[in-house]
């Protein structure tokens, strides 16, 4: 049985990575999700355990001593990691599985795993996304500031990933990573045994 396939979707915040990440997970209920864990407040409509494991402070500086985080960062104040476990579990059962992390995570991701699917979803200009963080109606004019300066900054990280997704389109950037992935599943050092058994 081949090993799942570890898919990591980041970009700047208001880029879009939860909308695609949705329409990607709704298209392919096989692909398994990494929730995630973070001290910030829940945004209206957002369930525990299930959009994220709300944590208090207390308890997520007890996870990072006992290591058991396959990354964490401090992103605007509050706390974001990825319970390691789960994610180990998960890809020896043979699943792939989304985890939709910021650029500061993902590059501990990289270095833990590197063998993972890395992709960068980009707006298609910061215009587009500075509108997009307004059109929240969530973020106060110095948080958008602050965020649209930190986005800047990330997608210079964007060339440490192996690939680039422009979200113009929610559908078009599923589809997009989608074929990625499966893309991703021909790899010759994904497929060693097959080649090895047909010798």
């Amino acid at each position: 049985m081949r090993k799942g396939l570890l898919v990591l979707v980041s970009g700047p915040s208001g880029t879009g990575k939860g909308t695609v990440c949705n329409l990607l997970r709704e298209k392919h209920p096989e692909l398994a999700y990494s929730i995630s864990a973070t001290t910030r407040q829940p945004r209206p409509g957002e369930v525990d355990g299930v959009n994220y494991y709300f944590y208090d402070k207390a308890k997520f500086e007890a996870m990072i001593e006992a290591g058991e985080l396959l990354e964490w960062a401090n992103v605007y104040g509050n706390y974001y990691g990825t319970p390691k476990q789960a994610v180990l579990d998960r890809l020896e059962a043979g699943e792939d599985i989304l985890l939709e992390i910021d650029t500061q995570g993902a590059l501990n991701v990289m270095e833990a795993m590197p063998e993972g699917l890395y992709v960068f979803l980009l707006p298609p200009s910061l215009e587009e996304l500075e509108k997009r963080l307004r059109g929240r109606g969530t973020e106060t004019e110095e948080s958008i500031a602050r965020r649209l300066g930190a986005a800047k900054e990330e997608i210079g990280r964007a060339v440490k990933y192996r690939y680039v997704v422009v979200n113009d389109t929610v559908e078009k950037a599923e589809e997009t990573i989608a074929n990625i992935i499966a893309a991703e599943h021909n790899r010759t050092d994904l497929n060693e045994d097959l080649l090895k058994a047909l010798k």
